[in-house]
């Protein structure tokens, strides 16, 4: 066995593909039917969040099975290197119909972003999250996205509404707007392009992989994080 295969992250990606599903309950608060459920592998058990297909509400202006733009936000955080989203798959096996499943994250849920980011320690990982949303083209960051794990690391979960082909960013992340792209996001952004589709092929369109790409090399040739337009809706709702 590799040493990639035993990985922590591998190893959690094994459970989510291979384990067997058991819904615990349907999560509170979510617009989209969203379940907390328990994955079993080997005598092995992890929890995992699973939004199946048929739960989720139509929307005018994305296609349906939303959930697949989670399993695209989890690729394209590990294509970048930056570990930000938990590990993610789609199940078609799933009890209620395929859906994407993520690993669950134990995390202190009285933190979000707003509480997070009075704390400079916590800027580099959120400037992260702010350059990735700016390329997957977010339309839905709000604060209790943003989860501070039992291991001390910040992540970016509900990806649900991204990689719109149109501008639709709405962020509660403004706080780095105008700073200097830190040269480590801008490195892997700068290799981004040529990488593409990668595992997005079969996630997006091309259509959408193609303004993806624009938008790497946008904010690469910037090389600042954006300003808010005032002329849109530029936060969500609501904020947390």
């Amino acid at each position: 066995m590799s040493q990639d295969e035993r990985s922590p992250a591998a190893h959690h990606l094994k459970i989510l593909a291979r384990g067997e599903i058991e819904v615990v309950g349907r999560l509170p608060w979510s617009s989209n039917r969203t379940f907390l459920v328990t994955c079993c592998e080997s005598g092995e058990e992890a929890a995992a969040v699973y939004k199946p297909g048929m739960g989720e509400r139509p929307l005018w202006d994305f296609p349906e099975a939303v959930y697949r733009r989670e399993v695209a936000a989890y690729a394209l955080s590990e294509m970048l290197g930056w570990g930000l989203v938990p590990e993610t798959v789609e199940r078609d096996d799933a009890p209620l119909g395929p859906g994407s499943l993520q690993r669950f994250v134990p995390s202190d849920f009285s933190q979000h972003y707003f509480t997070l980011v009075e704390n400079p320690a916590h800027h580099d990982r959120l400037r992260a999250v702010c350059a990735f949303d700016v390329v997957a083209n977010n339309a839905d960051r709000k604060s209790g996205h943003c989860l501070l794990g039992e291991d001390g690391i910040i992540w970016a979960i509900d990806n649900s509404l991204c990689f719109h082909r149109d501008p639709k960013l709405r962020t509660v992340i403004w706080e780095f707007a105008g700073e200097p792209l830190p040269e480590e996001l801008r490195g892997a952004l700068t290799r981004l392009p040529s990488a593409l589709p990668g595992p997005l092929h079969g996630l997006l369109s091309s259509v959408e992989i193609a303004a993806l790409r624009r938008r790497a090399r946008t904010l690469v040739e910037s090389g600042t994080f954006p300003l808010p337009d005032p002329e849109r809706h530029h936060y969500p709702w609501p904020l947390v």
